[in-house]
């Protein structure tokens, strides 16, 4: 596996960021860092994505800071330029896959059923995203699909919150779950960076709990 994807598995929770402003990306950091959670999936939904990257890079080195809702080669591109240390996308997109990997960047993209991890699997990947995890079927999909496929590590974004996240982690197959609840998109919007590492905290916990 490669050593970025360990170390994500390492925080446990990787909050899924979506930026608006590019002036809230350093605040932003700075409470997930504060909350123990060095770690975001900054999605290029919007505008402001990439600069974002780019301004968590420079003033955060430390922080392991990737793309996601990656569509494109082109969008793989400008990630990586801007600093990010790994691609997310939400759906199996061979070219996307086999560019990634052709540069050596980590990819993991997002998978619903045994036929597109079976497709990861002939990529040589061992984690893929599993989205939309609730609304597919949640972890018991996940163990379902594991069984045959045992090397596999997932890595479940999409309904995942505060209630079901400790379920998720107690999985061995669960490298680690992306969530958006300590950074939703009101909180930063108005600016209320306190809260966000109030819950980043929360969520830091957690995963000390579940995972030591």
């Amino acid at each position: 596996m490669n050593e970025v994807l360990k170390k994500i598995g390492q925080t446990g929770i990787v909050p899924v960021v979506v930026l608006n402003e590019v002036k809230d990306a350093v605040p932003l950091a700075q409470s997930l860092i504060n909350g123990g959670l060095p770690c975001a999936e900054v999605t290029f939904r919007t505008d402001a994505a990439q600069q974002s990257i780019a301004e968590i890079s420079k003033n955060f080195p430390q922080m392991f800071v990737g793309a996601g809702t990656v569509l494109t080669t082109e969008q793989v591109d400008r990630a990586v330029d801007a600093g990010a240390k790994f691609i997310v996308s939400p759906g199996f997109n061979p070219k996307v896959v086999e560019y990634c990997l052709k540069k050596e960047y980590p990819i993991t993209p997002g998978i619903m059923t045994p036929t597109e991890l079976e497709m990861a699997l002939g990529f040589g990947l061992d984690v893929v995203k599993f989205f939309p995890a609730e609304n597919a079927g949640g972890l018991k999909m996940i163990k379902a699909m594991a069984a045959p496929y045992t090397k596999m590590k997932f890595m479940p974004t999409g309904g995942i919150n505060p209630q079901n996240v400790r379920e998720y982690l107690q999985c061995d197959k669960i490298l680690a779950c992306g969530g958006s609840w300590m950074v939703k998109g009101d909180l930063i919007n108005s600016g209320n960076f306190a809260e966000i590492e109030k819950l980043t905290k929360e969520a830091s916990q957690i995963v000390k709990e579940i995972r030591g």
